[in-house]
């Protein structure tokens, strides 16, 4: 026996220690690090971390804060995986089916927003499956089962859907209740004073000023300033309705959606736009190398929604006419025209050209499209690009050629001839900047303590908007003990969300139990003073010990005789 266990030390290249063999209940206890963002980024991020790290430490897990930079913090989750747990902030999407994308277990090994918790469940995957291939009622079922079995495994906690409050100068812009703030339709359609012919936004996040790739995972936070700059087939306010944008119309005929798009449209550089770059823009996002490679590189956005057509039945008809097949029923299908369209005279080089040494790299495959800053950005949205100073400011300008501008479309248009976007280091100082009418408005929400010292008059008013983006804790579940549900259940339980909402957010957040928003909610999932499936273990934010010591115990991990809980079950 003592010979077959060197053996087995040996083979192992000295990770395994004999004495960890004959003395099982020397194992080290375990440690977790808690990788989020410091509070120059997001305040609220890095306190929930904080009151994690001390929940952690009195039920015995040692427990490391591992704070990075915010384009450190997405690279280190979303495209290196190298994480124990995360505290961040996910897009969200008006719609369920974005966590097609965020779990599905096909894309589990992939980088981006697709699946960063290397989740794997096959009961999950084919209720995800179903609720895109149902409609109605039966689609609304399937939504509620797939909630309610991700409730149970908890591949990441949700943890609050935070308020979403900006500041605005009302004395030099009327209608900025028109449209949602965090969209394309928050900037179209205002109507400035006399005289007014520039549009001053103040932003927290430099990282539009040094990269301006809307595949870039690492540096987009919300799709705003994309928005201005690309165009898509059809758009989307925050009220969820989709509508026709860069496409006249569309009609959906037995699984395709057929796209008669607007004439004499074209991009900043003044080439046509054309159904060959619609046809371009899905192929290209689902593999960005354009089949170079033996495998292909999808994009580390968009990956779900654009998974929805088929790219190879795509049919050109005409400069103005395409036919999308689409994989899924009507309602998933046109949330893939939501994508950034993109010139296929620019973008085809980035699939050929093999980038340098330095900067991110994907599981799934890096090309220069997923690495290059794409500075000068070339869209045909209604704001083509100025000038830039990296960490300082992005200016930019109205596109005079743009289709809303045409007499005759029914859509908002742009009335301002300039858009500065400056870069303030918090909230605190951007909210202080429309005050003294040095900007128009907050682009990004304010932080939750930042809200209740904001002095409203009659130039300046605070704007709630609705929220889909939230607050979650993310496991790494490629890894034990994270792969464990079991674990991840007691691991949620130590989160009040109750607390931390009065707490960190200063009662500018509402506790959730399910990522979707909405009538989407099951009544099973609804908070009601408590998580229906996860309740807190403890009172007021002090976690009961001796709760989790019993609930892990009950889960099968052991604790020493210091109080401290192990690796290993």
């Amino acid at each position: 026996m003592l010979a077959a266990t060197a053996g087995l030390t040996v083979s192992s290249s000295g990770c395994l220690r004999l004495r960890d063999i004959v003395m099982p209940d020397n194992i080290d206890q375990l440690s977790v690090a808690i990788t989020t963002i410091p509070a120059d980024s997001d305040r609220q991020n890095v306190q929930i971390a904080r009151r994690l790290e001390e929940n952690f430490q009195a039920v015995g897990i040692d427990v490391s804060l591992d704070i990075r930079s915010e384009i450190d913090f997405r690279r280190t989750v979303l495209y290196d995986h190298e994480f124990d747990i995360c505290i961040g902030r996910h897009p969200g999407e008006t719609d369920p089916d974005f966590l097609y994308e965020a779990l599905y277990s096909r894309y589990a090994d992939e980088s981006g927003w697709q699946n960063p918790f290397g989740f794997t469940n096959l009961d999950i995957d084919e209720l995800l499956e179903e609720q895109r291939n149902a409609e109605g009622e039966a689609r609304r079922e399937a939504i509620t089962a797939v909630l309610e079995e991700i409730a149970t495994q908890q591949p990441f906690v949700p943890i609050c859907l935070p308020e979403e409050h900006r500041v605005v100068r009302t004395d030099r812009f009327d209608g900025w209740s028109e449209g949602h703030l965090a969209t394309r339709h928050g900037y179209l359609g205002l109507e400035p004073s006399v005289g007014v012919d520039t549009l001053r936004v103040g932003h927290t996040d430099a990282r539009p000023t040094e990269n301006l790739n809307p595949i870039a995972a690492d540096y987009r936070r919300r799709g705003m300033i994309m928005d201005l700059l690309y165009d898509s087939v059809a758009t989307q306010n925050g009220d969820g309705e989709i509508q026709p944008w860069l496409a006249e119309s569309w009609e959906w005929d037995d699984g395709t959606i057929d796209v008669r798009l607007r004439d004499e449209c074209e991009f900043h550089d003044g080439k046509p736009v054309t159904a060959k770059d619609v046809a371009f823009t899905y192929r290209f996002l689902q593999d960005t190398s354009l089949d170079d490679r033996d495998a292909p590189s999808p994009a580390p956005m968009y990956r779900g929604q654009v998974d929805a057509v088929d790219v190879e039945s795509i049919s050109i008809r005409t400069d103005h006419h395409v036919e999308l097949p689409i994989e899924t029923t009507q309602a998933v299908g046109e949330r893939a025209l939501l994508v950034p369209i993109l010139p296929e005279h620019i973008w085809h080089e980035y699939a050929t050209e093999t980038p340098g040494p330095g900067g991110p790299s994907v599981a799934q495959g890096t090309t220069e499209a997923v690495v290059t800053d794409n500075v000068p950005p070339i869209g045909s949205g209604p704001f083509q690009f100025e000038s830039r100073t990296e960490g300082g400011q992005l200016t930019l300008e109205r596109f005079d050629d743009h289709f809303t501008r045409r007499l005759g479309v029914d859509l908002p248009e742009l009335t301002v001839g300039d858009c500065p976007i400056t870069i303030h280091p918090g909230s605190t100082t951007v909210a202080e900047a429309v005050q003294e009418d040095g900007a128009d408005v907050t682009s990004l929400p304010l932080d939750a303590h930042t809200i209740d010292g904001v002095d409203e008059s009659d130039s300046v008013a605070l704007l709630e908007s609705p929220s889909w983006s939230f607050y979650f804790l993310g496991f790494n579940t490629r890894k034990a003990p994270f792969s464990n549900p079991r674990f991840r259940q007691i691991i949620a339980q130590l989160v009040d969300k109750e607390w931390l909402c009065d707490d960190v957010f200063h009662g500018h957040a509402r506790p959730i139990a399910t990522p979707v928003t909405g009538d989407w909610v099951p009544e099973s999932l609804e908070w009601d003073d408590r998580d229906p499936e996860m309740p807190f273990l403890g009172t007021d934010g002090e976690v009961d010990v001796e709760a989790v010591k019993i609930a892990f115990e009950d889960a099968g991990f052991r604790y020493d005789d210091q109080g401290r809980l192990r690796t290993r079950q």
